[in-house]
């Protein structure tokens, strides 16, 4: 099983990268993979975002529940059960479809994530100290933003016996601010009455539908992140399934309470994908102390910039914990790609001490930091601007990995039908099928919407037009947006046969290591 032709079983990769994985630790416990799970799948980042889309945004935020968050699970918990293995997504496109392809997944999923972490993820904590604790010059950014970069990859370096601490961490501060901020929505209601929204805006239209589809897709994926670790785990067959059942449930709700405050607290013209959930909270927690004037402006005072604070450092680790359990999953990802073949082979050692690929999470956290130097200098200043475009190049990289993954689970009942799953998604073949036709078709819509912002609005006679739908700070300027998508994502397809070049001596290595 040398090319990439040639798919191969599951215990072929466990031959080909041996020598790496006596390196593992199995430190990762099932209370862990909970709680890392809530990290991958409840990002607080973009909340704003589909708030911002208005009432229809919590709309298709229950529909895309239901129709692909469900799926998507089934899906997972199957790849997951029957095939652990360390590298997850990459072992099961690898399996499927081969070294090639797998190869190009992977650097899309893998490069998805330092985009994110020094893109949105990296401007929204900005904005969250700057809005609830204290305003930030320019230059400062860039140190803070520095910063929340390398302590995010100083914490994926570390073995899971330290670095689950900030999943753990993070995972709590979620139910913290969550719990808190729905509590204190309820008292600002009683106190002071909500905005709110009729019934008939909540009624979905084809406009929304399209603004709605890639943030909400990217807003629910991240259950095979831990599959990518799999072999830190005592019993990931067993696990995984089940902590994938229990995250799912929390995740719906973690997610459509804060959007649905934000829709009945805020009137629709001061909400923003950057600032919509921060906003909301400043806002509500002038019940402690502050006032809302009447532009809206909120200001704390007392209490309420004691407690707005306190929030906002939980916010702030709160992404961070979202950031660095990705970037765990994706550098293991791309590591396992790179020593069976699918790229440099020096990206797919693991630390004797950690136990983990430094290599790959040290160059996540040098494009992380390019993406964030390049984002403020490009944007000259404007945050709205910079979040929009790397928020959109963070989702169409994970959008088009997900292409290459989501298939698997129909290629692999095939080819693998005799592997044991402990998990199968109901309903035989058929079931498989359409599960994974309907998973793949909302990657696929959420890719081509996410590219071309308002495909198919004031088609066939309907109202609206395609440039209404495009990002805050593009307004009518919709070549330059696009140019900030199809440009980076043709060098990620390029890297990806760039990486699978490199990895000649590596496939060389394992077909030696596979034969009998």
């Amino acid at each position: 099983m040398g090319d990439s032709g040639e798919m191969g079983s599951s215990s072929d990769l466990i031959k080909s990268g041996a020598e790496e994985k006596r390196k593992l630790h199995k430190d990762f416990g099932r209370i862990d993979l909970l709680l890392f799970l809530i990290c991958t799948l409840v990002g607080l980042d973009t909340i704003g975002s589909v708030a911002n889309i208005g009432a229809q945004g919590f709309t298709w935020l229950a529909v895309l529940g239901i129709a692909f968050f469900v799926p998507y699970a089934l899906l997972t918990a199957e790849l997951s059960s029957a095939f652990p293995e360390e590298g997850g997504s990459y072992v099961w496109t690898r399996l499927a479809f081969g070294r090639l392809p797998a190869a190009i997944t992977s650097i899309f999923y893998w490069a998805s994530n330092p985009i994110w972490l020094g893109g949105s993820l990296c401007i929204t904590a900005i904005t969250a100290i700057s809005t609830l604790i204290i305003p930030i010059p320019e230059w400062a950014k860039y140190l803070l933003g520095l910063a929340f970069i390398w302590f995010t990859v100083g914490s994926a370096v570390l073995s899971f016996k330290y670095g689950r601490w900030v999943s753990n961490i993070g995972a709590w501060a979620r139910f913290i601010v969550l719990s808190f901020f729905t509590i204190t929505t309820g008292i600002y209601a009683a106190k002071h009455g909500l905005h709110g929204f009729k019934f008939h805006a909540y009624l979905p239209t084809y406009a929304a539908f399209i603004a709605a589809v890639p943030v909400v897709f990217f807003n629910y994926v991240g259950f095979e992140v831990p599959s990518a670790a799999a072999e830190e785990m005592p019993n990931p067959r067993r696990d995984i399934p089940i902590m994938v059942a229990r995250s799912a449930i929390g995740t719906i709700f973690l997610y459509g309470l804060p959007v649905l405050a934000i829709l009945l607290i805020l009137p629709q013209s001061k909400i923003s994908g950057l600032n919509g959930f921060v906003d909301t909270i400043k806002a509500v927690f002038t019940v402690y102390g502050g006032n809302v004037a009447a532009d809206g402006t909120s200001t704390l005072t007392g209490a309420g910039a004691f407690l707005g604070g306190l929030a906002a450092v939980a916010f702030v680790l709160a992404l961070v914990s979202s950031a660095a359990t990705w970037i765990i999953g994706a550098d293991r990802v791309v590591a396992v790609a790179c020593y069976d073949g699918a790229g440099p082979r020096a990206l797919g050692r693991f630390s004797s001490r950690y136990g983990t690929p430094v290599a790959a999470n040290i160059l996540a956290g040098v494009l992380a930091t390019v993406v964030m130097v390049l984002a403020f200098k490009m944007s000259d200043g404007d945050n709205k601007k910079y979040f929009s475009a790397v928020l959109g190049l963070a989702i169409s990289t994970t959008t088009l990995s997900y292409l290459g993954i989501f298939p698997a689970l129909i290629k692999l009942r095939y080819s693998h039908a005799n592997v044991q799953r402990p998990f199968q998604v109901p309903g035989g073949m058929a079931g498989a099928w359409i599960c994974g036709v309907v998973v793949t078709g909302w990657a696929l819509l959420a890719t081509v919407t996410l590219i071309w912002p308002g495909l198919g609005v004031g088609w066939f006679g309907s109202s609206g037009k395609p440039d209404d739908s495009l990002p805050s700070g593009f307004a009518g300027h919709r070549i330059p947006y696009e140019m900030t998508q199809v440009v980076p994502l043709i060098i990620f397809l390029a890297l990806g046969f760039v990486f699978y070049a490199f990895g000649k001596s590596g496939r060389e290595e394992a077909s030696r290591s596979e034969a009998p």
